[in-house]
């Protein structure tokens, strides 16, 4: 199949994306999302239905004003409706208004539907396809059919499902997209219907259209793809109704790299890109996601590390530059030596492994793991952890004393938590108060007021995130605690660790560290 033909590719994060629990994108967010996907290079951007709603008519408005470079905006829509003629259809009215160079057009290829849905006969239903296709592609649409449910009508009827699509090449379409509608299809069926589709119609492209209900939406678009299939549907980070779409993130990489195919696609800015789209979707990248994911290149046994170093292909089965991301090793109680060498490098570049420091640093991180640390999330907590060893490490403060109390009830209009701290620097001590919405941010105001007077740049310093979680639940108020604190400034951000009984001492032991991390920074 190497270099055998090219592969497009369409995304629809803006339409199918949008039907995602939870997704709501203004009308600026859907500009914003076609420029990201656009400079990435997909061929299509599936913008949304302008009949459907106002926002998608404003953003077809204002998105025929964009200067696209690689991709064709494409509006979606379904047939026209039984008895009314396609110019007549308000909704096709409302298609044909969004000025873009192809349309998606939806019909029904499973019987069930057309009997039991839409409630016309079969033959009605194919003169509704034909019909429709036929009078986009008079209006100078390139047409997109999605066989809606194809692979659920194909099983239950593989007749009627193939002469809906016939309804539509007749018509004038020039992509065929079989769609699995409700996710619930399996590669080899995927694999073994789309090569008959295939087979069938060899002037007409074939794509493919897959829900993830089973897990399966990216093996499908694949095993399509090995069946003769040259368009491929999904949206960029994989969201979509239910269970999400196939994930073009995932299967870009999967057909540039493990099968050589020509696509589109700058694979380079695809950690980025993948970024920038689920920041303005206001959703997270999965660590374990394949090759955007944080942890996709992340090595913590020592072995694998040691492996990675001696030759990288051992354990890994891709560069991870080719797609953006970077190699990342992660320090546990599980870390051998190589591992702890290469991570502290840019600390110690003459340690070895056969360093005393090297053995002392392995010795206090099997403690503290032992006694709840976790060190492989809080790169910043185990610099420090580090430099201490190493004897660079100078504290910059010492804090005196702190106290907390909390007052309930709380009087109207009122913070329910005091904390008074005091710091020495250099001889002088500064004692200061402050009130929050609890004890642990009372204390961190107070901190970092008093520390302010001797440090100024720690008034750049915010958290960013908080999180708690109890280590000896069978402990109940007496458990351990794990506390985890991100801080970030200007320009980067860092995670610090703290773990004791008191969630306070916790806190505070996570706090100091990101104030010290900053200051040593």
């Amino acid at each position: 199949m190497k270099d055998s033909k090219r592969i497009e590719i369409f995304d629809s994060t803006l339409r199918d994306g949008a039907q995602s629990e939870g997704i709501s994108f203004s009308v600026n967010d859907k500009l914003n999302i076609v420029k990201a996907v656009d400079s990435f290079g997909f061929d299509y951007i599936e913008a949304g239905n302008p009949g459907s709603n106002p926002k998608d008519l404003d953003f077809f408005n204002q998105a025929a004003k964009l200067e696209l470079k690689n991709a064709k905006l494409c509006a979606f829509g379904s047939t026209a409706r039984y008895g009314i003629k396609p110019e007549d259809d308000a909704n096709i009215k409302s298609l044909l208004s969004a000025n873009t160079p192809a349309v998606a057009i939806f019909g029904k290829s499973w019987d069930l539907h057309v009997t039991q849905i839409l409630k016309i006969t079969l033959e009605n239903n194919l003169s509704i396809i034909e019909e429709t296709v036929a009078y986009l592609k008079e209006c100078g649409k390139e047409v997109i059919f999605d066989a809606e449910h194809f692979f659920d009508g194909y099983k239950d009827n593989p007749e009627y499902a193939l002469k809906a699509l016939e309804a539509a090449v007749k018509g004038g379409a020039d992509t065929l997209a079989l769609c699995d509608t409700n996710g619930g299809a399996m590669p080899l069926e995927v694999y073994e219907i789309t090569k008959t589709v295939v087979e069938k119609f060899p002037d007409v492209k074939i794509g493919i259209h897959c829900h993830n209900d089973t897990g399966c939406a990216v093996a499908n678009s694949m095993m399509a793809v090995e069946a003769g299939a040259v368009h491929v549907q999904g949206t960029f980070t994989g969201i979509g109704e239910r269970c999400g779409n196939a994930d073009l993130s995932v299967i870009v990489p999967n057909l540039k790299l493990k099968k050589g195919l020509n696509c589109s696609g700058d694979l380079e800015n695809l950690f980025d890109s993948a970024r920038k789209i689920a920041e303005i979707a206001n959703t997270q990248i999965d660590n374990s996601k394949p090759y955007t994911g944080s942890s996709a290149f992340a090595h913590k046994a020592g072995m694998h590390i040691d492996g990675v170093l001696k030759l990288s292909r051992s354990f890994e089965h891709i560069d991870p530059e080719l797609v953006g991301n970077q190699r990342r090793f992660l320090m546990s109680e599980v870390s051998g030596r190589s591992t702890v060498v290469e991570k502290i490098r840019y600390l110690a570049p003459n340690l070895s492994k056969d360093s005393p420091e090297i053995a002392e640093i392995l010795k206090t991180l099997k403690e503290l793991e032992h006694f709840g640390y976790h060190f492989e999330a809080a790169d910043a907590s185990f610099e420090l952890l580090v430099r201490r060893i190493l004897g660079t490490f100078k504290p910059h403060f010492k804090l005196v004393m702190f106290k907390t109390i909390g007052d309930y009830p709380v009087a109207e209009g009122t913070l329910p938590a005091y904390a008074t701290v005091k710091v020495a620097v250099d001889g002088k001590e500064e004692i200061t108060a402050e009130m929050g919405n609890g004890p642990v941010n009372a204390l961190d105001l107070a901190l970092r007021k008093a520390l302010s007077v001797f440090y100024p740049s720690i008034r750049d310093v915010v958290l960013t995130d908080y999180k708690v979680r109890v280590l000896e639940q069978n402990s109940t108020t007496a458990a351990k605690v794990r506390v985890l604190i991100e801080s970030s400034d200007e320009t980067s951000t860092w995670t610090t660790i703290g773990v004791s009984n008191d969630i306070i001492e916790a806190s505070l032991i996570a706090l100091i560290d990101s104030i010290e991390y900053k200051l040593a920074r």
